[in-house]
């Protein structure tokens, strides 16, 4: 195994074990609510938005290693960030994760950063709703919808 795919994995059991920003964002201006029911991993993502940027961002639930240290990541790579870099990093992150990402630059890509280090998850195709679930609730959440997620296609 390469150092690498071991400091890979070292990143995603930290977050999984000890989750950053958890818990609850008691200004939140967005929520919403993400659910997978293959294999019951339930988030809510807590959002506060000045503007068009993600003053503050938090979540809550439970769920395997994998949607735990996603959602953990995510927290800290979209704080401070505008709504429309947030949404370039959800689909850039989306397609990393799916195999569909022949113009997202792994190696050299800043924005991606840490999150890179989903792109393992592919091989896996039932991780892939793990990796991704609570971005599209923080998608759901930014674009006011209501309906909690439930799928992550």
């Amino acid at each position: 195994m390469s150092d690498l795919r071991e400091l890979y994995q070292e990143l995603i059991l930290d977050h999984g074990r000890r989750p950053r920003n958890f818990g609850p964002l008691p200004d939140a201006t967005h929520d919403a609510i993400g659910h997978n029911p293959l294999c019951g991993d339930k988030i809510t993502v807590h959002v506060r938005m000045n503007g068009q940027v993600v003053d503050g961002i938090s979540f809550e639930g439970q769920g395997c290693a994998i949607s735990q240290a996603s959602a953990s990541l995510l927290t800290e790579a979209v704080k401070g960030r505008k709504i429309g870099d947030v949404m370039s990093l959800f689909r850039k992150l989306t397609a990393l994760v799916t195999g569909r990402d022949g113009d997202v630059d792994r190696e050299g890509d800043v924005e991606l950063g840490k999150l890179a280090v989903f792109e393992g998850v592919r091989q896996y195709p039932m991780r892939v709703k793990c990796a991704t679930l609570a971005w599209h609730t923080l998608h759901n959440a930014l674009e006011g919808k209501a309906a909690a997620v439930a799928s992550t296609e």
